[in-house]
């Protein structure tokens, strides 16, 4: 029995010896594996500065390659649409559009072939015409000193009827050709504003500080400028780290300026991105990041859209079929809902056509919370006061903005007056109050103190449930206005299956 048991614990010793041996080598091959894996990930280290570099010079490529052509077709759209000129008087120095060969052309045709004629001078010209035939006819009669019977009298009034439709022919041929050269002219004009705002934005880019395609904050380089407005610059960019487009909005403080004011400057954007960044809606556009890029200089880092804002897409076609206007608003509201059922709801207050943006799949998406408002729980029905007076865009404002006579209060009312402006803009080509008025005009003649009724054009031809929508939402007396959350129930918002 000692042997067996020596037996025993022989052979568990054997296998204790083994298992020792084993877990010696695993941990070897543990410690190879270990400094492999280091190595590995120095190697990543340091191969990373290169593709980042590879990458951003790939994107540095592309970019110049887009400006080349952005200034190629500038230049050869200024032969045919026309450039910008210098003009002096005295010692003042001007610029002044010339047109270009096409629209010139264009001109020449309608001051000579194109007559706009009246019903009146239509008249007027028709007598002249048949007098002068009958004159001509009683001349005729005298000179040959003879007698008109029935029959001659038959077919000189069957001339008459075909030289009066003839007439009728020609100004009819007239009136198209003049339609056609109106259409022509109106398409041009979209051309020619499309030209000069991207004159703007070469110019704009050209003169940047930030145009060398640098990289922001160890991570996001710089490409194309996409637009500049205020102290304010927006490039598009590529995020290196996440490998996504972004845009980034680099704002410039004046050097200028007192320390106070650029203090309040940068508490004002501070107060915008803490609002901004917790918001997260598809139809809203995402804010990423913020950074300071020098002294006087910070840059936002915002969500890409690579599609038109409505501003832009409202001058390229004034008028956008009910259709197209009914789903774009139906997606603002959508944003708007989620802004007011956060625990701290939030009034946009600057809605207007230049803060609705596009993504590449047209998905409309609402920007720029400047001017924005966070609503209080303890708020009460009245809303909360508007301590902002004068700021916003003016034609898309309601009335209870403009009280003078003592702090205004507001709510989520203001947005829902905007959308209405919003979606009249889309269907009829223009603001129902003070369209061609300045801001400072509308200010001194209390254009939407006094805007207390909408009126709808004739044409184009809407539906009366757009009509009773927009007069809903542009109720001028604000307790009678539905809020944001009581409009969304609206059946114009709300798409069903048929």
């Amino acid at each position: 029995m000692i042997l067996s048991l020596r037996v025993k614990v022989a052979a568990l010793e054997e296998d204790v010896r083994k298992l020792l041996q084993e877990a010696s080598e695993y941990q070897n091959v543990s410690q190879q594996l270990e400094k492999e894996l280091k190595d590995v990930k120095d190697c990543e280290q340091q191969m990373k500065p290169k593709r980042l570099k590879v990458l951003s010079d790939l994107l540095i490529s592309v970019s110049k390659a887009e400006r080349q052509e952005a200034r190629m077709k500038v230049r050869q759209d200024s032969l045919r649409l026309g450039n910008v000129g210098i003009m002096r008087a005295g010692t003042v120095i001007s610029e002044t559009w010339e047109d270009g060969q096409a629209i010139k052309d264009l001109n020449a045709h309608l001051a000579i072939h194109v007559i706009i004629v009246s019903p009146g001078d239509i008249r007027e010209l028709f007598a002249s015409f048949c007098l002068t035939f009958i004159v001509h006819g009683i001349n005729q009669l005298i000179e040959d000193k003879s007698d008109v019977n029935d029959a001659e009298a038959g077919v000189q009034e069957e001339d008459l009827i075909i030289q009066d439709e003839i007439f009728k022919s020609r100004l009819a041929s007239i009136k198209r050709e003049e339609e056609t050269f109106m259409r022509e002219r109106d398409r041009y004009e979209i051309e020619k504003g499309r030209l000069i705002r991207e004159m703007k934005r070469i110019r704009d880019e050209d003169g940047s500080r930030f145009n060398n395609f640098q990289i922001l904050n160890h991570r996001y380089a710089l490409l194309n400028l996409l637009g500049k407005g205020g102290f304010s610059e927006v490039y598009k960019a590529f995020d290196l780290l996440e490998h996504r487009y972004v845009a980034c909005k680099l704002h410039g403080l004046n050097a200028q300026w007192s320390e106070d004011k650029k203090q309040s400057y940068i508490r004002h954007a501070i107060r915008e991105y803490n609002i901004h960044k917790t918001l997260v809606h598809h139809h809203i556009v995402r804010l990423w990041d913020i950074f300071e890029i020098d002294q006087n200089t910070f840059c936002t880092v915002l969500e890409y859209c690579s599609g038109k804002d409505l501003d832009a897409v409202l001058k390229a076609t004034p008028v956008l079929p009910e259709k197209e206007a009914r789903i774009i608003i139906v997606q603002i509201f959508q944003g708007l809902v989620y802004l007011n059922k956060r625990t701290q709801k939030i009034i946009h207050y600057d809605l207007k056509p230049g803060n609705v943006l596009f993504d590449e799949l047209g998905v409309a998406k609402v920007t720029d919370f400047g001017l924005s408002k966070i609503v209080e729980d303890d708020v009460g029905s009245r809303g909360m006061e508007l301590t902002s007076q004068g700021a916003g865009t003016y034609w898309y404002l309601p009335p209870e903005c403009f009280e003078l006579s003592k702090t205004p209060f507001i709510s989520s009312k203001v947005d829902v007056w905007s959308a209405g402006i919003l979606l009249y803009q889309m269907l009829f080509g223009r603001r129902p109050f003070g369209h061609d008025q300045t801001q400072e005009r509308i200010l001194r003649e209390d254009t939407i103190i006094n805007a207390r009724k909408v009126e709808f054009p004739s044409r184009p031809a809407v539906s009366n449930e757009a009509k009773d929508f927009i007069r809903r939402c542009l109720t001028y007396n604000q307790l009678e206005r539905p809020d944001v959350l009581a409009i969304a129930q609206d059946p114009y918002l709300i798409y069903t299956k048929k």
